[in-house]
């Protein structure tokens, strides 16, 4: 297996290095079920015992594009596993140290592992992530040389690394915990639906529902996306997975490319704001509210619902105005295949949201429970019939995915657990919020908009999570403290931390569609931006009108609410979608628009 420089090579494409990594995978999630049925370990073992997992699927089994990464790669992943394993091994006398280093030898491993997750998150999610990490970090070191209120006392370097690395305040906080008990098994749980029939089923629902509708092909990407978004939690997964089936079959029928390309940008966005995945987004906001998940995903359902009902909305517009005709009848599954492939997802999502909810069982047993269910999905076709030897392909498959979308997250979770960790050292995160109350003004919707605004940069080259933490742990306080609620806060933080998926510069979906249908992106991001206004209005509407979080709580409020913003959704879209009919009327568009955003801002009682 040869590397050339400009050139990706995966190295899955060895057979021998492709049945190592389904090993590999396999012992990860056997590692991952088995917390979730016995569990009671040491965090200080089992952090980083998921963080040595994960190495190699960023250092040895990532594309690379020479011999140098690849060869640096296994220098990395041998350094981060051996101090990983160092950790675990010797916790009981780390645990005595109480967060302080002792000599030069763990100081050396301390250095070594931050190097090592720093170099992770370059290589799984570019450089912006651990450029903010390594910020943090000198802001940590040498913090008390800086003058005035952001100034620190300082910190000796064997406690302040000592606490990132040997205890539970970084490296090995709540937020890599997060990941090791409960995202790992929900990864787990979508690559094993993903991995038989599923897929199928997904497009099946799809097509049987919504293609017989005008502009049936872009609304079959609308529900598509919802539904595999809802297990995925990946925006860019979500693009590349449901737009091969769907961005050919639009360009077919007629659509503009640049259209085609905005729909399934726009609806795979919503992958992260569909319960229960999130982009993991649900676990962490559980846990930094010491919330029970299953408040997180109730509170989420209506802003997705919604998000999702306004991207229908545009595509409805725009296919009036296009005189995009449904799909063809021959082209449309029969309802009799629709039920044979339902199962595959019914079954398993149905588990879950029975133990969830039904039992009161936790979210980690409830995806045990849906996991067991679709490995016995995977021995059989859509007609029942048993495939032994395709039920390993499967399995093969499944192991590789989860572990991949695994070690991306914990990529992730881990480099931002180094930021979250210095905040809470140093108390920078007070005194930003401070600032920014200040400088707000003691507004709420000052310090909203700047809110949005952070998220929306940082957003831009940060995944959403990573960004969701970093902004919450900032501006999160100043918002609850003037006012907010903290779910609303969370929510609010969460969505806005999405808005730079679909809005110049940047708009990694966009980038994406685009380039799967062959489409002048900017002129993709144009029409992404008016089918994703829900994106910019449901977290406002939420703020104004938090019934519409609670719709358990308060049925008839948020029922209300969730009707008003749908109204208000409708009439914004209107006013947008512009065209030669009467809405055209510069007039009548504008009192639409005014309507609308009165229904969405206004609170009546």
């Amino acid at each position: 297996m040869t590397t050339a420089n400009g050139v990706l090579v995966d190295p899955l494409n060895h057979p021998l290095v492709r049945r190592v990594a389904v090993v590999w995978g396999l012992i990860g999630a056997g590692y991952h079920l088995y917390l979730v049925s016995s569990g009671l370990l040491p965090n200080l073992i089992t952090r980083p015992l998921h963080l040595l997992l994960a190495l190699p699927w960023v250092f040895l089994f990532a594309t690379t594009t020479s011999r140098t990464a690849r060869w640096s790669g296994w220098l990395a992943a041998a350094v981060g596993m051996a101090g990983s394993l160092w950790v675990a091994l010797d916790r009981d006398t780390l645990v005595d140290q109480y967060g302080a280093l002792n000599g030069p030898f763990q100081t050396a491993i301390s250095v070594a592992l931050i190097l090592v997750v720093l170099e992770m998150g370059r290589r799984a999610i570019k450089w912006i992530l651990p450029a903010v990490a390594l910020v943090a970090l000198a802001y940590g070191l040498f913090g008390d040389l800086l003058p005035g209120r952001f100034g620190h006392p300082g910190f000796p370097l064997e406690s302040f690394l000592g606490t990132l690395t040997i205890a539970e305040g970084g490296l090995w906080g709540p937020l890599t915990g997060i990941s090791v008990d409960v995202v790992a098994v929900f990864v787990l749980l979508g690559a094993v639906i993903g991995a038989g029939e599923a897929g199928r089923a997904f497009m099946a629902i799809a097509t049987w529902s919504a293609g017989g509708l005008r502009a049936g092909a872009a609304k079959v990407a609308v529900v598509a996306s919802a539904l595999f978004g809802s297990i995925s939690g990946s925006a860019s997964a979500n693009v590349a997975s449901t737009g091969a089936i769907t961005l050919p079959t639009m360009k077919r029928l007629g659509y503009p490319a640049s259209l085609a390309a905005a729909v399934e940008a726009v609806a795979s966005t919503g992958g992260q704001i569909m319960p229960p995945l999130m982009g993991a987004g649900a676990f962490v906001m559980a846990e930094l509210l010491t919330r029970p998940y299953t408040d997180i995903v109730v509170a989420a359902t209506l802003p997705a619902i919604l998000f999702f009902a306004a991207v229908w909305i545009g595509v409805d517009r725009q296919a009036a105005r296009a005189g995009l005709a449904p799909m063809p009848a021959d082209e449309r599954p029969s309802g009799r295949a629709v039920l044979r492939l339902l199962p595959f997802f019914a079954l398993p999502f149905g588990v879950l949201l029975v133990v969830l909810f039904g039992s009161g069982r936790t979210p980690q047993l409830a995806a045990g429970a849906a996991i067991a269910t679709a490995l016995m999905l995977l021995l059989v076709d859509e007609r029942l019939r048993p495939v032994p030897r395709l039920f390993l392909d499967r399995i093969g498959r499944a192991a590789v995915d989860a572990g991949r979308q695994t070690a991306g997250i914990a990529a992730i979770i881990v480099c931002a657990g180094l930021i979250v960790g210095v905040l809470n050292q140093t108390g920078l995160g007070v005194k930003v919020t401070s600032a920014m109350i200040a400088l707000s003004g003691g507004h709420l919707w000052a310090a909203l908009l700047l809110t949005a605004l952070a998220c929306l940069i940082l957003g831009m080259e940060v995944p959403t999570t990573a960004a969701y933490v970093i902004c919450v742990a900032v501006a999160g306080p100043a918002l609850i403290e003037l006012g907010l609620p903290p779910l609303v806060t969370h929510l609010f933080v969460f969505w806005y931390a999405l808005l730079s998926t679909i809005t110049p510069p940047v708009c990694g979906t966009v980038f994406i569609a685009a380039g799967m249908a062959d489409a002048p992106w900017l002129a993709v991001a144009g029409r992404a931006l008016k089918l994703g206004l829900g994106l910019y209005l449901v977290p406002i509407a939420f703020v104004v009108q938090p019934a519409l979080l609670d719709p358990l709580g308060q049925p008839f409020e948020a029922t209300v609410a969730f009707l008003r913003i749908g109204a208000a959704l409708w009439l914004v879209s209107a006013a947008l979608a512009g065209g030669e009919d009467a809405l055209a009327r510069s007039w009548l568009r504008l009192s639409f628009l005014v309507s609308g955003l009165a229904l969405l801002l206004v609170r009546l009682v």
